[in-house]
């Protein structure tokens, strides 16, 4: 594992030695930049960020590397259609704030993207550079230098243009990421948007489902104060759907279009034994308590955390790790995640599962927890393990997990985490029956619209697509906002 002292030190001499006119071949030869992290030993016992972002001569050596691509692959796995080509080159001409520029015609939540979006499976994906080496891992650093631009024009971001004032009135429910991209592109329209929060705190999982070390909570509330610059308002403890519903939002409060970008909160269990016990949590919880509520902070905050001395996490994904490298940080001594087929399986980001081994965690594969075990208090002492193999691919294209029959063995815990996915909230399809939704719960919506079969409603993000990254809910939000803008300029 390099330093950064080391990448600096690598980034400099490759900018000595580098031509001043850069052929593509030029490009395909210059190394791609780590990220410099804090020290694993280190970064375990504090909440700040593992990934330190780029310094400027690490940035302007990974921007050297595109190749200008006339075709832009990279732009068409982008979600929400960054120029990408447009901002690194500004970047490698050290024009910082006109990169930051480019971005923002597409994204307003460039510090966030840069650093939680899965670049790999999307605009990197597509990378020239990446395939040449038959290798995405060596694609041009997209979000990194995303994240970069970001940081470093942090203090002279601009606030979007607004254009008049139109009249109409739109409500966003919820305060995610889709909520954040619609909310943004309808005021650009001149339009007047409350957001509706049901928590205290604005920004859906960006608040309370990412942990501090990966996403810093003074970005998020950065980004959202661009958005009550432009006029958005924004009013926190409103449950809709209990507090006001869809219809009363519309026929009452007189909003002309409704955005539902209330994601996909409800946590989904295993349904085995013991899952009642006491020291069995889902990962929202967990994480909320830790994000939202700041339970590490045990001088200030007033939330108490289970004290945890050996956790099992049961699940693969971002959450599961998320979870896992959260309770090493409030003080667990083992932390085990338990998953029922091999890495190469998981779905968390390769990434993160790197980060979370090189703290500490340990990886239990092809194992399927069967049971929880309690002691006479109804606190967790053991988890019940089947152990698996793989068998033939799923619909996803993943290989199936077969349990072996006569496996089981028991290991010790004192905490449990669940971390399988999560479900639609069924509360607005409760109170708003006419808005259909499929067999999951999830709001069934036009591709091309993001209207829901209430007319006027739209709808993005988790709750329609199921558990999906920040930036395809942003795309969806976009989509959304491009929907409702020609609605109500058509009179609705």
């Amino acid at each position: 594992m390099k330093t950064p002292d080391m990448i600096e030190k690598e980034a400099r001499e490759v900018l000595a030695s580098m031509p001043e006119t850069l052929s593509p071949k030029d490009r395909a030869a210059i190394p791609h930049m780590d990220m410099p992290t804090q020290d694993p030993k280190e970064r375990i016992r504090n909440m700040s960020e593992v990934a330190l972002g780029y310094t400027e001569e690490e940035a302007l050596v990974e921007a050297s590397r595109c190749l200008q691509c006339k075709n832009k692959p990279c732009v068409a796995g982008c979600p929400v259609g960054i120029d990408i080509p447009g901002f690194i080159s500004r970047i490698a001409e050290k024009d910082y704030s006109g990169a930051l520029s480019v971005i923002q015609c597409s994204s307003l939540l460039p510090s966030i993207c840069g650093r939680v979006c899965p670049q790999e499976n999307q605009c990197q994906k597509f990378c020239t550079v990446g395939k040449m080496k038959k290798d995405v891992d060596q694609a041009v650093g997209i979000g990194r230098l995303e994240r970069f631009v970001a940081d470093h024009e942090a203090e002279s971001a601009s606030v979007p243009e607004v254009a008049p004032e139109t009249g109409k009135r739109v409500a966003i429910v919820g305060s995610g990421p889709a909520s954040i991209a619609c909310a943004a592109d309808v005021r650009r329209a001149g339009h007047s948007v409350t957001v509706f929060e049901a928590l205290h705190k604005m920004g859906g999982v960006l608040s309370y489902g990412i942990p501090e070390f990966r996403l810093p909570k003074r970005l998020v509330e950065k980004e959202l104060s661009k958005l009550e610059a432009m006029g958005i308002r924004f009013e926190r403890n409103v449950l809709v759907g209990r507090t006001r519903t869809i219809r009363e939002l519309m026929e009452e409060d007189g909003y002309d279009a409704v955005f539902v970008g209330t994601g996909a909160g409800l946590p989904k269990f295993m349904g085995i034994p013991g899952e009642d016990l006491v020291s069995v949590f889902s990962a929202n919880e967990y994480l909320t308590r830790s994000n939202l509520m700041k339970a590490y902070d045990t001088e200030h905050s007033l939330t108490p955390y289970f004290h945890s001395h050996r956790v099992a996490v049961f699940g693969g994904g971002n959450v599961a790790m998320d979870a896992a490298r959260t309770a090493l940080r409030l003080g667990a001594e083992t932390v085990d995640i338990i998953y029922r087929r091999s890495r190469e399986e998981m779905p968390a980001r390769k990434e993160e599962i790197e980060h979370a081994v090189e703290e500490g965690c340990n990886l239990r594969l092809l194992s399927q927890p069967v049971e929880i075990l309690g002691d006479e208090n109804g606190i967790v002492k053991g988890v019940v393990i089947r152990r698996c193999e793989l068998g033939e691919p799923d619909a996803s294209g993943r290989r199936s997990p077969v349990e072996i029959p006569g496996s089981d063995y028991t290991v010790d815990y004192d905490t449990v985490i669940v971390s399988i996915g999560n479900a639609s909230n069924p509360l607005i399809k409760k109170t708003t029956p006419e808005i259909e939704t499929n067999r999951r719960g999830n709001f069934i919506v036009n591709e091309e619209t993001c209207e829901t079969s209430l007319k006027g409603v739209y709808a993005g993000g988790d709750i329609v697509l199921g558990a999906a990254t920040v930036i395809l809910a942003m795309g969806q939000g976009r989509k959304a906002a491009a929907a409702i803008n020609e609605y109500l300029k058509a009179g609705k």
